[in-house]
């Protein structure tokens, strides 16, 4: 099944609604007509890779299925990209044709057939040369591109029906057993830009449910909460770093009639899971995915929630039907309940499994990077990235249960915990910390606090203050561009507490008497519990 049909299918007339956004809106017949002249005009690119610099997400739904109207393999190119990274992705993609928005065109190179949208209409610049890139297999929908949290990003490829098992799969367990009660489900609200999986995987769920979607991007805490009462979306996905916009906007003040949220793109803390909750008085519905995986794998229904009420609040949920999760230790086991390891995942909805990386797939298992644990009753809590454990002289530290113990300390509104080299030990854990606004939190009593929760080894020898985190564009931490400001600064590790703007982690505020340095001892040596 093409992903057209989501279209061509969705149950309405050519008047009903099927798109807004903050400064408009589209109909069924108005978007299916847009995008059958776009098709036309793409020409021939059947099973060839079309590329769409996406600016806005109404002119990125219309590029996206006129590609699949006219056969071609859609792959986003983020707008807000360096003009340098875009030449790059496009060079990467080797696009029969390029969409673009009129004032983006000058960011892309000359070459491919290009389409410019421009004042409702389309403009034709033919190709300066002859196209002689691959073409890929015709069940191929789309080439997505990972988050780049941990270094550059990677191609996706997924497939129209993978694409489609995956989001009807949701949409049953969402639905459980009962049946639609008549009339239009829900708006759809999607706060994400639709040059991210997140984005096109929701604006698709809504059409796929025959619901609307309302478009979000870039993301501001006033207007979602304008367009949830507009909308009376009860509903709705969020990201943890918009959860916290929201909780810190004087300007918001309620999200009626909101009453759950999915927490998408990147791991959500119990801690702030609990605020937004405490706040709002809105069920928050976790969940977990990859690009590799076709999206979400695992995730919370409603029923779930008014079971385990909050006792299970920051654990990402159950699998979805035709999903294996597995937690493997180190030595290749299958590790017991509540033990962390790293995820390994089976989903039907993912690419094949020759389009996957080969280091990373075991028995038809995707490993996913990630740490995490199933507990006793099959819900599965995300503890962190492989990559990120800090290996502190042969002793693991895991830097989200840091992090987690952090942000309960009631100055600390956010906590990002990574490993700096050290010389003796090989690495030892540092802490940056965004602190609530007002506060001044002292750096010793944060780690006093935190020695009071956990091994002395997992204890930060240093705690940084920053306005905010480098983040990817879906919220996750950089945690390698603050480890990377911390060394630019030639800073001391041990005992050093500094503010820097901007979320560079700079020495360059406040310091903290000095202390030795992190080769050599911590504060706590003397107790011989702070260090491997």
């Amino acid at each position: 099944m093409n992903l057209s049909s989501f279209l061509l299918d969705y149950p309405g007339t050519p008047g009903t609604p099927v798109v807004h956004w903050p400064e408009g809106g589209l109909t069924l017949g108005e978007l299916t007509t847009r995008a059958r002249t776009a098709a036309r005009l793409l020409g021939q690119v059947s099973c060839a890779p079309v590329a769409c610099l996406v600016d806005d997400g109404p002119s990125a739904v219309t590029a996206m299925f006129a590609t699949w109207l006219a056969g071609g393999v859609y792959i986003p190119v983020n707008a807000r990209l360096t003009k340098t990274e875009i030449e790059q992705q496009l060079a990467a993609a080797d696009p029969a044709a390029v969409v673009v928005g009129g004032r983006q065109a000058g960011r892309v190179p000359r070459g491919p057939h290009q389409l410019v949208h421009e004042d409702g209409g389309w403009a034709v610049l033919g190709a300066e040369r002859p196209w002689r890139g691959g073409l890929f297999a015709p069940e191929v929908a789309l080439v997505m591109r990972t988050s780049g949290t941990t270094g550059a990003s990677k191609p996706v490829v997924l497939e129209h029906e993978g694409v489609r098992k995956g989001i009807d799969v949701v949409i049953d367990r969402l639905r459980g057993a009962a049946k639609e009660s008549g009339g239009r489900p829900m708006p759809n609200l999607v706060p994400s830009s639709l040059a991210l999986w997140a984005g096109i995987w929701n604006t698709l769920f809504a059409l796929r449910l025959g619901a609307e979607a309302v478009l979000l991007d870039p993301f501001d805490a006033a207007d979602y909460a304008a367009m949830v009462k507009r909308f009376g979306i009860r509903s709705t996905i969020l990201a943890p770093p918009m959860m916290t916009m929201l909780c810190d906007d004087p300007r918001v003040t309620d999200l009626k009639p909101l009453r759950y949220v999915r927490s998408v793109t990147a791991p959500l803390s119990p801690a702030q899971a609990c605020r937004f909750h405490e706040r709002f008085d809105v069920g928050v519905l976790n969940s977990y995915g990859q690009t590799e995986l076709g999206g979400e794998v695992v995730g919370w229904t409603v029923a779930e929630l008014r079971e385990y009420g909050t006792t299970k609040l920051g654990a990402v949920g159950r699998a979805h039907a035709g999903v294996t999760v597995r937690i493997v230790d180190q030595d290749g086991s299958e590790a017991e309940p509540d033990a962390v390891g790293e995820i390994w995942i089976r989903s039907p909805f993912a690419s094949s499994e020759g389009e996957l990386p080969a280091d990373r797939v075991r028995e038809g298992f995707l490993r996913t990077g990630d740490l995490g644990r199933l507990d006793a009753d099959g819900f599965l809590w995300i503890e962190g990235r492989v990559s990120d454990m800090i290996n502190r002289g042969g002793l693991k530290v895991v830097p989200h249960e840091v992090e987690e113990v952090l942000r309960g300390h009631h100055h600390v509104a956010d906590a990002c915990v990574a490993g700096v080299p050290d010389e003796r030990l090989g690495e030892v854990p540092v802490a940056w910390i965004r602190p609530v606004p007002g506060a001044t939190p002292d750096p010793e009593e944060l780690r006093s606090f935190t020695r009071d929760r956990l091994a002395g080894y997992k204890v930060p020898v240093a705690v940084h203050f920053v306005e905010d985190f480098p983040r990817t564009e879906i919220g996750k931490i950089r945690r390698h561009e603050l480890v990377m400001g911390l060394a630019a600064t030639a800073a001391p590790v041990a005992n050093v507490a500094t503010a820097g703007g901007g979320g560079t982690g700079a020495a360059n505020a406040r310091t903290a008497a000095p202390a030795a340095n992190a080769n050599t001892a911590t504060a706590d040596n003397s107790k011989g519990t702070d260090t491997a």
